[in-house]
Parts: C-alpha cells; structure tokens; sequence
C-alpha cells in the first residue's frame, strides 16, 4: 500500500470510527433511557444497569456500520474534491479504479468486523441479555423487595417488608394477594426469609397471621401461625432452562439448527430469514462503499456542483438497504425472496464497479438541470434577490 493509499486508508477508517461511535452512542442512549426502570422498580445496581444494556451495542454496531461506511466514503472523497485531490490525483494518471483501492481495502475491514459481529459477538450478547434477566428475575425476592416500598410482583400480588437485617431476614412483612377471584388473601409476619431449592423459591414466614376473605362469606377466616411458606417460583426461573430466542443463535447455529428443536419447529421461516440476514451482512458494506464511490469517485472540478451525486448516493444506499429489510420480512415465508436480496446486492455492486472502471460521471440530465436553475431564477425574482449568473 503506497502512500496515498494510506492516507486515504486511515482518513476514511478514523471517519469510520467518528460515525460510528457518535450513531451507536445516540442510538444506546435512547434505548437505555427504556430500560430505566430496571434500577427503578427492581433495585438494580447502575453497574447491573449498564452491563445489561451495553450488552446491546454489538447488535446496534452490526446495523450502523455500513451506514457510517458510506457517510466516511462520502466525507473522504468531499474532502479529496474540496482540495483538487482527485483532479491531480487522475492527471497523474489515477484512475478511478485505481482510486477506489483503499477505500476496498477500508471496506474489506469493516466487512471483517460485521461479519464477526454477526456470527458470534451480537447474538452472544443477546444471550447474555437473555441470561442475565433470569438471573435477576430468579433473584426477585432479594432485589424487588426494597424496606418500605410496596411492591407489585404481578397483577393483584402487593408485597412489603419493613426493613431488610443481616443474614438475609426480612422484618414487618405485608402479602396482599388477590389474584384468584373467589378469595382476597393478606398476611402479616413479623419477619421471614427467602428459601430457593430444587422446588422452586419460597417466601417463609414466620410468627404472623393469615386472613382469608373468601367470596360469598361475610366474616372471614383468621389463622395464627408460627411458620409459612408462601410459594414464589412463579417469579423464579430457577431451575429452568433459558429459551433461547433466534436472535440469540450463533451463525452456525442457524445453519445447522437440530431438528428437535421446538424454536425451529414452530418458526422454520424465521429461522431462514435470520440466517440470510447475517449472511448479508458483511455483503452490504461493499454495495454501500461501492454506490457511494460510484456516484462521488469521479474527478470534478471545484466549480461543478457535487449535490446531485451526494443526494443521488444517499438514495441509492437507503433504498438498497430498505429493499432488503422488505425481502427480509418476506423471506419468513418465501426463500425466493433471499434470492432476489441476494440479486439485488450484486446488481448494486456490479452496476457500481462497471460505472468506476469506465470512469463515468453520474450526473442529471442537461435538461433536468436546465429546468431546476429555471425554477431557481423564478423564485430569486419572486422574493426580489437578482438571480447570479
């Protein structure tokens, strides 16, 4: 790699980098604002808190890289046209295909790390997520219930303890359960603990009474007790093996999914469009570096407008990459739908390799041209500004 094509390689890897760090850390912020609550209402740490969601950004990186790609091919080749780089660069014998090399060369980088992340480092972290909220969830007792707050474990179910001692005992306990419909359940202890076995999670209580009022009875019944075990495996998933959803499958386990598996009996088609997704992924860096190079590569001088190529790109890019998140969701029913996602990616890439290897100029038609500067007088002439020449 001489040097122009390092510095080229490092000025659209650093721009990479700027984007892409600045797009994820909007985009986690506003879906970390959603799991507020997670310290809110379940007495999380604010370590807890951003373990969890932190787990999310491979996931976001995987979405926003070929964006951010293609906004540093952009950035890159304004630059080198902004400073007459290209126009030197081709009089001294660079063609655009010859141009176009670092910029592979940064693709084929940011191709590596997407199709990392796709196989492994995105649905690892999904699965964490998956993992760590049943471990919280099974911890439920010991984290929800905070000293002086009634909390509200489910539909109809409000618990409260008076403080939390040493060792794990709960003090002034308080269960209101109304949940079956024939019967409103209260019970106050003076103090209890949380038991877990192979059984499930239990609430044990001790020295307190019990007042059932069932439906129908106008008196209800009091029981004194010394010890009771209120069952809480409901809110436990103790015990229990975590289903793993598709998003949480490694590549290899798309490709090979065992045909026992009651996910992949149920969602077949699922499974599939998953797959070719992450497939696709590493592919979509080199249609979106390829489009931009296409529309911004070709040497202009300073005074010919570069706005329709900019706008032109953008199109192209976003209407490939929504193109394939339609034959994505068509693809859960039809696998012909992944072949068509799979055509247009080559369509976009081989148009774009034809229009720099034959140093094309992607430009408006004259006419088209014509009409908007046309329009443009109309409107300097209507707001009263002389029109420039």
């Amino acid at each position: 790699m001489g040097s122009i094509d390092k510095y080229i390689f490092r000025t659209t890897l650093a721009s990479f980098a700027m984007v892409l760090v600045s797009l994820t850390g909007v985009i986690w912020i506003t879906q970390a604002l959603r799991g507020i609550d997670l310290m809110t209402s379940q007495g999380q740490t604010i370590i807890t808190f951003l373990g969890i969601t932190s787990l999310v950004i491979p996931a976001l990186v995987l979405i926003i890289s070929p964006i951010a790609l293609m906004i540093a091919i952009s950035h890159t080749l304004n630059k080198l046209a902004t400073d007459s780089e290209i126009i030197v660069m081709n009089a001294a014998g660079f063609s655009p295909f010859r141009l176009f090399r670092p910029f592979f060369y940064a693709t084929c980088a940011v191709a590596i790390m997407v199709a990392f992340i796709a196989a492994y480092l995105a649905p690892d972290g999904m699965r964490r997520i998956k993992q760590w909220d049943a471990e919280i969830t099974a911890d439920v007792l010991a984290n929800i219930l905070q000293p002086g707050r009634f909390a509200q474990l489910d539909q109809n179910l409000t618990i409260r303890i008076r403080e939390r001692q040493p060792g794990g005992v709960l003090v002034g306990i308080f269960v209101d359960d109304r949940r079956d419909p024939k019967e409103r359940v209260t019970i106050i202890a003076d103090h209890g603990t949380v038991l877990k076995n192979e059984g499930g999670s239990f609430l044990i209580l001790e020295d307190g009474n019990l007042e059932r009022f069932e439906a129908g009875n106008r008196d209800p019944a009091l029981v004194a007790f010394g010890r009771y075990a209120f069952d809480m495996s409901k809110f436990s998933n103790q015990g229990h093996d975590v289903t793993l959803g598709i998003r949480e499958r490694y590549l290899w386990e798309l490709l090979s999914p065992s045909s026992d598996d009651p996910v992949y009996q149920q969602l077949p088609g699922q499974f599939r469009a998953e797959l070719h997704d992450r497939l696709m992924s590493p592919i979509y860096p080199f249609a979106f570096a390829a489009l931009t190079f296409a529309f911004l590569g070709a040497p202009r001088t300073t005074r010919q407008s570069r706005n329709f190529s900019i706008g032109g790109s953008i199109l192209a890019v976003f209407g490939l990459r929504i193109a394939g998140f339609a034959c994505s969701v068509m693809t859960v029913k039809s696998p012909l739908a992944a072949v068509i996602q799979y055509l247009m990616l080559a369509a976009a890439i081989g148009a774009s390799l034809w229009i720099i290897i034959w140093g094309v100029v992607v430009e408006p038609p004259a006419a088209l041209m014509e009409a908007i500067n046309r329009s443009n007088a109309r409107l300097l002439r209507l707001f009263g500004r002389p029109a420039t020449a």
